[in-house]
């Protein structure tokens, strides 16, 4: 399979190496295992996967063969294969590491078995440290990717050789760097045991016109070795290259290659002997650099220890004297427990990259977030079909509305990377944001409000933003798709008004009356019909609840406002029970609703609470009377009436 596979995914695999010294259990015994278990930690998988599958077949069975034999095939892109052997494993016992249920989903999407892989990927969602108002439903994320496909059109390039191409990096508007494993003279019969595949070289191919590329050519210089070099970053000058090349660790032949960025300057037309960068270690990988447009900050993929999952993205500022400072973690809202890798930025400060870890339609998914500061503005999005399919999609690189993907998707029977071409045809959408909007207006006059407040609060109170309404009235907003939100509209002179806004809507209309609160407020008259507002209760039930707690809140800060005001809680019930239960039952109303505005902030003696029980019922739903539950809850009722 493809050799750069051991580029991609050695970054993931250093995990499971690291657990291999302390687990020989049966495996100890036998000279076989040994030396796949030596293959497996050195990333020589076609090796390790010749012995394994031999034991496999004798019907020997345990859960460490059979995650050796999924990953093997796993992080050669060999997704057929990966799904037989995880079944195998989840088979034997369904508890795995939750790295396996994400590596088994993912498997699952790209051989089509979308259904399976929706409950793997949900397992995996459960098991990971996200807040339960950030999970979004399977079917909901593919319901947004699909609305994010169809703005491309690509186009498979003409460069691209029998073997692997992947890894375009623009030089300047002259040319094109990128990673292949076509002719390499003398060395082509060496290969890499990690997918029995050559090793990978940087060539160059000029741009001669638009969408035409010239035959690509070794880049000159002392750049390519013996070993794999591949994803390039150069500077706008044309002048300054980084690059990623494989490395023995301490020279010793059987430790396991580690990836390294390097960097080489162009002298003469050619490229210097690459020179190793402070943020590389010879105990991690450190891989795909990418610059930014200020070109002040070297971005790039490690699973240096520290981070957040498998492999994360980090960049390390650029000092003026060209040394790299302490490299700074992406966060959690980039960086997943799986991997993420090939980052690039954008002209217009955005970030892609690739990643398994974020809801995806195969092995890896190419994704967008827009760089803000220090932070990000907006959501991160999955920039959908065509781009992305059910294989490994990478190495996303975009100018001037068109770019060049990396991907080993099947067009033709091959399973090799290739690069394709491709052109944005319209921007992406942020598909996790709803609109809020609505217009507030004089309860009296009907005409527009402006320059009200609305306030957007989380369901517990926490302000979120304050916006303002325009000459008529109108206010809109962007907020998350997948939160509740309290909205609350008030204005100097009126009385406030606020409402529930439910998630998992993609617009949301919310229109606010507002009465003037100049109306004299009297001795025996109802606040709640003041403010226009109804407490209803459960059957049954003493509780308050969701829409009522809205409703309470204006009760709350009318009481604020006027703190002279003094009421009388009455509470009612619907005629069902007996009535001395009724009576019991409404009290227990009238006191939960006060113990609420106490606990709001109103004093204590501003209030009474009294149960009525069903003796005041609003309509003909007496005792042996049938009635609607919605005649019903009209008598389920609180009132607010002023005493002073």
């Amino acid at each position: 399979m493809e050799t750069h596979k051991m580029i991609k995914n050695i970054l993931a695999i250093a995990i499971v190496v690291m657990c291999l010294s302390s687990s020989s259990e049966i495996y100890g015994q036998s000279n076989k295992i040994k030396k796949a278990n030596e293959y497996f930690s050195k990333y020589s998988y076609m090796e390790a996967i010749e012995i394994y599958e031999a034991v496999a077949e004798k019907g020997f069975q345990s859960e460490e063969l059979f995650q050796r034999l999924g990953d093997s095939y796993y992080m050669n892109g060999k997704y057929e294969e990966s799904v037989k052997w995880y079944k195998e494993l989840f088979d034997i016992n369904s508890e795995q590491a939750n790295i396996y249920n994400l590596r088994y989903s993912q498997s699952l999407k790209a051989t089509g078995q979308k259904q399976l892989a929706k409950s793997y990927y949900d397992s995996f969602l459960s098991n990971i440290d996200r807040k339960s108002d950030d999970l979004i439903s399977v079917e909901r994320y593919l319901e947004m990717i699909e609305q994010n496909s169809g703005r491309y059109t690509i186009n498979k390039l003409s460069l691209n050789s029998d073997g692997i191409d992947f890894g375009v990096g623009y030089n300047g508007n002259e040319s094109i760097i990128f990673a292949s494993s076509r002719d390499q003279g003398v060395l082509r019969d060496r290969k890499s045991s990690w997918d029995n595949q050559p090793y990978l070289d940087l060539y160059e191919a000029k741009i001669i016109a638009a969408d035409s590329l010239d035959e690509p050519q070794k880049i000159k210089g002392k750049v390519n070795s013996k070993y794999h070099e591949s994803t390039v970053a150069i500077s706008k000058s044309g002048t300054t290259m980084y690059y990623t090349r494989s490395n023995k660790k301490n020279d010793n032949k059987n430790s396991p290659l580690k990836l390294k960025i390097y960097r080489s300057e162009l002298e003469k037309g050619k490229w210097t002997k690459g020179q190793d960068l402070t943020i590389n270690k010879a105990d991690f990988n450190t891989a795909h650099p990418a610059l930014n447009p200020e070109e002040d900050k070297l971005y790039f993929t490690s699973d240096r220890p520290g981070g957040e999952g498998q492999t994360d993205l980090y960049y390390a500022p650029i000092n003026e004297d060209g040394g790299l400072g302490i490299p700074v973690n992406l966060g959690k809202k980039v960086n997943t427990p799986g991997r993420e890798s090939f980052p690039f930025v954008s002209q217009e400060n955005a970030l892609y990259f690739s990643s398994d870890g974020h809801f995806g339609l195969g092995g890896y998914d190419v994704f967008y977030i827009k760089i803000d500061g220090q932070g990000y503005k907006g959501s991160l999005l999955n920039v959908g079909k065509p781009i992305n399919s059910l294989y490994d999609d990478v190495a996303y690189v975009t100018k001037d509305g068109k770019g060049y993907i990396s991907s080993n998707r099947s067009d033709d029977g091959e399973s090799y990377d290739n690069i394709y071409g491709f052109e944005e045809n319209s921007p992406i959408k942020d598909v996790y944001s709803s609109v809020l909007h609505g217009v507030v207006t004089d309860g009296t006059s009907n005409k527009p409000i402006a320059d009200a407040t609305i306030q957007i609060l989380d369901v517990d109170n926490n302000l979120i933003q304050v916006i303002k309404t325009d000459s008529e009235g109108f206010y809109k907003t962007n907020v998350a798709y997948h939160m509740d939100y309290i909205v609350k509209a008030t204005k100097d002179d009126y009385t406030g008004e606020d409402t529930f806004s439910a998630k998992g809507e993609s617009d949301r209309t919310h229109n606010f009356i507002l009465n003037s609160s100049k109306e004299s407020l009297e001795a025996n008259k109802d606040l709640a019909k003041i403010l226009n507002i109804i407490i209803y209760f459960d059957f049954d039930k003493s509780n308050i609840r969701p829409d009522a707690e809205v409703e309470l809140q204006k009760i709350v800060e009318t009481l604020k406002r006027y703190p002279n005001i003094k009421i009388a809680i009455g509470s009612h019930t619907d005629s069902r029970a007996n009535d001395a239960y009724n009576q019991v039952l409404s009290f227990k109303r009238a006191k939960s609703t006060m113990e609420y505005l106490i606990s709001e902030g109103v004093s204590e003696q501003r209030l009474t609470a009294k149960g009525y029980g069903e003796t005041q019922l609003l309509n003909n739903c007496s005792n042996g009377v049938s009635c609607t539950e919605k005649e019903h809850q009209k008598n389920r009722r609180s009132e607010f009436i002023i005493v002073e």
